[in-house]
């Protein structure tokens, strides 16, 4: 048996992991995928070319002049629209926040043989296009319809079987959340690696639920079966789980490390007396984030709070520090208009989906 049949047809499990080593294909898919840096959070809208990026395959080549969405099988009135068709429609931009399932892996232990993120999976962008839910009414969705499948471009092998990237919402979910068919962010057409031409934006939702590339929307009777959303995108205890679906973001918060940095290790070297600490915070669904802690390891300090400037982007906090000369571990942890705080250390999950436990930044301060 060959080696590429056993990469595309006969896969069994992927590699076990060994904390702090990570494996040719891992360091491949960190430079492939980026994140944005956490010294730029001060930026409310995150700059497009800091957003973080995650590309489950290739970015495919898409005639934009030709290229057409379709409303296809199970509607009862199916029909196309060109990128200028989408773009006379009626327009809504929204400030949404969205974060990669997979944020935070490296700090399970084990952790999931797959794209190594560390913190940083994380953007918020103006995003411009026209409300999802009218073209789904528009299509008719057929009798019995429960949920709508949408279908990128972007096709590849995911654990030995071969797919295009797909997901589905239920008509119950399109219709109360915000569901947006986007073709520009920050006042720009949409970037290849972002989902040019068009994409769906799910405000609250993790990021894999915002499909890139859309090809092909269309009415399902029963559970949509696509790979993406039946064998990976699950909260599983082990492997051989069926699991629940990841769906909503977990309340979290992040902070811009204060001070220098060393190049290799990012510790941070600050010289003593006052300094201002802040960050964002965020959480899914449309809940505000109430309150942000910081402890610089002497106790938990409430942050200032400013609001977030819409239902879905993610909102400031500061707070004066004024540490006297020695090492310190800085944490921040914020709570949700649910009651939901961070965790202080991560929740255990084999794919290592939802990680929201609290950062920790490692801080000398020196004697000025």
């Amino acid at each position: 048996m060959s080696y590429l049949s056993d990469i595309f047809k006969n896969f069994s499990a992927r590699p076990d992991t060994e904390d702090g080593v990570f494996s040719e294909d891992e360091v491949r898919l960190a430079n492939r995928n980026s994140g944005i840096l956490l010294e730029t959070l001060d930026h409310d809208i995150t700059p497009t070319g800091l957003h973080y990026l995650l590309i489950h395959f290739d970015v495919p080549r898409i005639d934009l002049t030709a290229h057409r969405l379709e409303f296809g099988r199970g509607f009862d009135a199916p029909y196309s629209l060109s990128v200028d068709d989408i773009r006379s429609l009626p327009q809504q931009t929204l400030p949404v926040t969205l974060e990669c399932a997979g944020n935070g892996r490296t700090s399970l232990s084990p952790r999931a043989h797959s794209m190594p993120w560390g913190m940083e999976a994380v953007g918020t962008s103006e995003w411009t296009g026209t409300p999802l839910a009218p073209l789904i009414e528009r299509a008719q969705p057929g009798a019995g319809t429960i949920e709508i499948s949408f279908t990128g471009t972007d096709r590849g092998f995911d654990k030995g079987v071969e797919h295009a990237f797909g997901r589905s919402l239920t008509l119950e979910q399109i219709a109360s959340m915000d569901v947006l068919l986007v073709h520009a962010m920050n006042g720009q057409p949409l970037l290849p690696q972002h989902g040019a031409p068009l994409r769906i934006i799910v405000p609250g939702w993790y990021g894999m639920a915002s499909v890139k590339w859309l090809k092909t929307i269309e009415a399902l009777d029963s559970p949509y079966q696509g790979f993406q959303q039946v064998s990976t995108y699950r909260y599983r205890d082990n492997k051989n789980d069926s699991g629940t679906p990841v769906t909503s973001m977990r309340v979290k918060s992040l902070m811009t490390p204060p001070g220098i940095p060393d190049w290799i290790t990012r510790q941070r070297h600050l010289q003593a007396g006052p300094v201002t600490v802040s960050g964002r915070a965020w959480s899914g669904d449309g809940a505000d984030i109430v309150k942000v802690e910081f402890n610089d390891s002497l106790g938990w300090q409430v942050a200032r709070l400013a609001p977030s400037k819409g239902q879905y982007d993610w909102a400031k906090w500061s707070i004066e520090w004024n540490p006297a000369p020695g090492e310190y571990v800085l944490n921040c942890r914020a709570t949700d208009s649910n009651g939901d705080t961070q965790p202080l250390e991560p929740r255990w999950d084999a794919s290592g989906f939802g990680n929201n436990a609290v950062q920790q930044v490692d801080v000398f301060v020196d004697d000025a």
